[in-house]
Protein backbone atom coordinates (compact mmCIF):
# COMPACT_ATOMS: atom_id res chain seq x y z
CA UNK A 1 0.00 0.00 0.00
CA UNK A 2 2.87 2.21 0.72
CA UNK A 3 4.18 2.00 -2.52
CA UNK A 4 0.42 3.16 -4.51
CA UNK A 5 0.04 6.02 -1.91
CA UNK A 6 4.08 6.87 -2.82
CA UNK A 7 3.26 6.96 -6.52
CA UNK A 8 -0.33 8.71 -5.90
CA UNK A 9 1.97 11.46 -4.14
CA UNK A 10 3.85 11.84 -7.07
CA UNK A 11 0.86 12.35 -9.52
CA UNK A 12 -0.50 14.93 -6.95
CA UNK A 13 2.85 17.05 -6.97
CA UNK A 14 3.13 16.59 -10.67
CA UNK A 15 -0.81 17.34 -11.13
CA UNK A 16 -0.35 20.60 -8.99
CA UNK A 17 2.17 22.27 -11.04
CA UNK A 18 -0.18 22.11 -14.54
CA UNK A 19 -0.38 25.86 -14.73
CA UNK A 20 -3.38 27.74 -14.77
CA UNK A 21 -5.40 27.95 -18.08
CA UNK A 22 -3.86 24.22 -19.58
CA UNK A 23 -4.78 20.81 -19.48
CA UNK A 24 -2.39 17.96 -19.66
CA UNK A 25 -2.95 14.25 -20.66
CA UNK A 26 -3.26 11.03 -18.30
CA UNK A 27 -0.16 9.83 -20.23
CA UNK A 28 2.29 12.54 -19.80
CA UNK A 29 1.54 13.06 -16.62
CA UNK A 30 2.43 9.26 -16.44
CA UNK A 31 5.32 10.06 -18.37
CA UNK A 32 6.53 12.24 -15.95
CA UNK A 33 6.14 9.84 -12.86
CA UNK A 34 8.33 7.90 -14.74
CA UNK A 35 5.99 5.23 -16.42
CA UNK A 36 4.42 6.10 -18.98
CA UNK A 37 2.15 3.22 -19.06
CA UNK A 38 0.62 4.33 -15.66
CA UNK A 39 -2.52 6.61 -17.49
CA UNK A 40 -4.30 4.57 -16.41
CA UNK A 41 -2.94 4.93 -12.58
CA UNK A 42 -3.19 8.36 -13.01
CA UNK A 43 -7.06 8.16 -13.51
CA UNK A 44 -7.48 6.06 -11.32
CA UNK A 45 -5.15 8.62 -8.90
CA UNK A 46 -6.98 11.58 -9.48
CA UNK A 47 -10.72 9.31 -9.17
CA UNK A 48 -9.50 9.30 -5.26
CA UNK A 49 -8.38 13.26 -5.70
CA UNK A 50 -8.36 13.99 -1.37
CA UNK A 51 -8.03 17.52 -1.84
CA UNK A 52 -9.28 18.56 -5.66
CA UNK A 53 -8.95 22.44 -3.99
CA UNK A 54 -5.28 22.62 -4.45
CA UNK A 55 -4.99 19.37 -7.03
CA UNK A 56 -6.67 20.33 -10.41
CA UNK A 57 -7.50 17.04 -11.44
CA UNK A 58 -10.41 19.05 -13.70
CA UNK A 59 -7.14 19.81 -16.10
CA UNK A 60 -6.01 16.50 -16.85
CA UNK A 61 -7.63 15.22 -20.39
CA UNK A 62 -7.26 12.11 -22.87
CA UNK A 63 -4.65 11.57 -25.44
CA UNK A 64 -7.34 13.36 -27.82
CA UNK A 65 -8.00 16.36 -25.62
CA UNK A 66 -11.33 14.93 -24.22
CA UNK A 67 -12.82 15.34 -20.94
CA UNK A 68 -13.74 12.85 -18.35
CA UNK A 69 -17.15 11.37 -18.97
CA UNK A 70 -16.79 9.87 -15.48
CA UNK A 71 -15.30 12.92 -13.98
CA UNK A 72 -15.15 12.31 -10.30
CA UNK A 73 -16.28 15.60 -8.87
CA UNK A 74 -19.65 16.56 -10.76
CA UNK A 75 -19.66 15.03 -13.81
CA UNK A 76 -18.21 15.95 -17.49
CA UNK A 77 -20.16 19.25 -17.59
CA UNK A 78 -18.39 19.84 -14.45
CA UNK A 79 -15.19 19.52 -15.69
CA UNK A 80 -15.88 21.46 -18.51
CA UNK A 81 -17.61 24.65 -16.41
CA UNK A 82 -14.06 24.44 -14.46
CA UNK A 83 -11.71 24.51 -17.62
CA UNK A 84 -14.01 27.35 -19.35
CA UNK A 85 -13.90 28.94 -16.10
CA UNK A 86 -9.95 29.54 -17.02
CA UNK A 87 -10.54 30.45 -20.63
CA UNK A 88 -9.84 26.92 -22.17
CA UNK A 89 -12.52 26.49 -24.84
CA UNK A 90 -13.94 23.14 -25.10
CA UNK A 91 -15.84 22.08 -28.23
CA UNK A 92 -17.74 19.04 -28.18
CA UNK A 93 -15.82 18.09 -24.94
CA UNK A 94 -12.66 18.26 -26.75
CA UNK A 95 -9.63 20.40 -25.97
CA UNK A 96 -7.21 21.70 -28.32
CA UNK A 97 -4.32 20.82 -26.99
CA UNK A 98 -1.76 22.58 -29.54
CA UNK A 99 -3.62 25.65 -28.30
CA UNK A 100 -4.29 24.57 -24.40
CA UNK A 101 -1.47 21.93 -23.84
CA UNK A 102 0.80 21.72 -20.96
CA UNK A 103 4.49 22.15 -22.79
CA UNK A 104 6.59 20.55 -19.79
CA UNK A 105 9.42 18.80 -20.77
CA UNK A 106 10.42 15.86 -18.70
CA UNK A 107 13.24 16.99 -17.02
Amino acid sequence: MEQKNSVFDKIYEIVKQIPYGQVATYGQIASLVGNKKYARVVGYALHQNPNPDEIPCFRVVNRFGQVSKAFAFGGENQQIGLLEQEGILVVDGSVDLEVYGWKRDLF
